[in-house]
């Protein structure tokens, strides 16, 4: 019986959190094509960034150097490579655009968020690729999306959001739920001495660090308050980066501890005493799902995904992110011993179809029954 082909294409995850996705995927389809009657090739940068048995490689630089290669790879050179491939069972696009190519069945894994970003002048100024993406990643998007079988999300808001955008039946969008982290098996460590809140996140300006400088000199200013705000950014990074250091480096309770390795950040995750994500748009918001294993107290920004990433969390407050004051006054309240705010989230109930495994999420590209669009150019 002749294999059946899936192509994974992912010349854009390098690094990070899609990196991680890449890299999940393809451990499973690893195993699903050592056991099961599967061909599996992977277009990607470079082999040994997610390197697995029982997958063929294409291995391509060119289309990572400019956004016009990266264009012009997707729905030109694609196209010719799914010939020189077929047939293609299921091609799936790990990363937001959807390729012109020839496959029975299609599929985009869409986690890109930055199209429901509000950028504004200070994002033009600092970090004018994140403006840019948030105009553009629309039209991104748009090209050929209706052509998929099925576009898989990380989330239902951006499920429902999708869905009203492009007009996409919801029963066509898939909620692939991302593994959540456990440190269970680790040993407890004492907490900090002064307390301590922690953000870790990468030193870009939709991140928000400036809204956590802004309530720490707010506090410094209105009380005598033992406290301590660790950002993971150095001050060096970026422009964005030198700007905070330079504005808010003086600060006594803020603390730029820079880039942590996993094994240090865990170290802060189980010492400090509160997480602040302020985060203006993420796709999920990982630190939240680690955090939450800790049982301790968590300040979020209140946007969509933060309430959804942390369902099941007991200890949880939102704040309007563009807002230093009200969280300010939280981060008093707790440093004060007040956690009569905080209020456990309840577990979200996913409409299907939906996935909480990559198991789950091939059975339903692979096996589900709709051929509607199944097959397009």
């Amino acid at each position: 019986m002749k294999k059946k082909t899936i192509v994974i294409s992912a010349v854009n995850l390098i690094e990070a959190g899609t990196l991680a996705i890449l890299r999940d995927c393809l451990a499973y389809l690893s195993d699903l094509a050592a056991n099961d009657d599967y061909k599996i090739v992977a277009i990607v940068h470079k082999k040994d960034l997610a390197n697995f048995p029982h997958i063929e490689y294409i291995e391509t630089q060119w289309p990572k150097k400019r956004w016009i290669n990266r264009l012009w790879y997707e729905y030109v050179s694609m196209k010719r490579i799914s010939k020189q491939i077929a047939p293609v069972y299921l091609w799936f696009s790990l990363h937001d655009t959807s390729p012109s190519v020839f496959a029975e069945r299609r599929a985009v894994y869409c986690h890109n968020s930055y199209s429901f970003y509000k950028w504004n002048l200070h994002d033009l100024i600092f970090a004018p690729k994140i403006a840019l993406f948030a105009i553009f990643t629309k039209f991104i998007y748009k090209t050929n999306i209706n052509k998929n079988t099925y576009l898989v999300v990380q989330q239902e808001w951006f499920r429902k959001a999708m869905s009203k955008i492009y007009a996409i039946k919801k029963d066509k969008i898939i909620v692939a739920i991302p593994r959540k982290i456990s440190f269970d098996n680790l040993l407890p460590k004492n907490q900090f001495e002064l307390f301590t809140f922690v953000f870790a996140g990468s030193p870009n300006s939709h991140k928000n660090f400036e809204v956590i400088c802004r309530a720490a000199e707010i506090l410094e200013k209105e009380s005598s308050l033992n406290f301590r705000a660790c950002i993971t950014v150095s001050g060096e990074e970026n422009k964005y980066a030198k700007w905070l250091l330079k504005k808010w480096g003086h600060l006594k309770s803020l603390d730029f501890i820079g880039f942590q390795s996993k094994d240090n950040l865990q170290n802060y995750y189980e010492r400090s005493h509160c997480l602040i994500f302020p985060s203006k748009v993420e796709s999920w918001g990982l630190p939240i799902s680690e955090y939450a294993n800790y049982n301790k107290p968590m300040l979020l920004a209140d946007l969509p995904y933060a309430h959804e990433t942390a369902a099941g969390a007991q200890l949880v407050s939102y704040f309007n992110p563009e807002s230093a004051n009200e969280l300010a006054l939280k981060m008093k309240k707790l440093i004060d011993g007040d956690r009569s705010f905080l209020v456990a989230q309840s577990l979200i109930s996913y409409e299907e179809p939906s996935a909480e495994s990559w198991k789950e999420l091939f059975n339903i590209l692979l096996t589900d029954k709709k051929d509607e669009n199944s097959t397009a150019r």
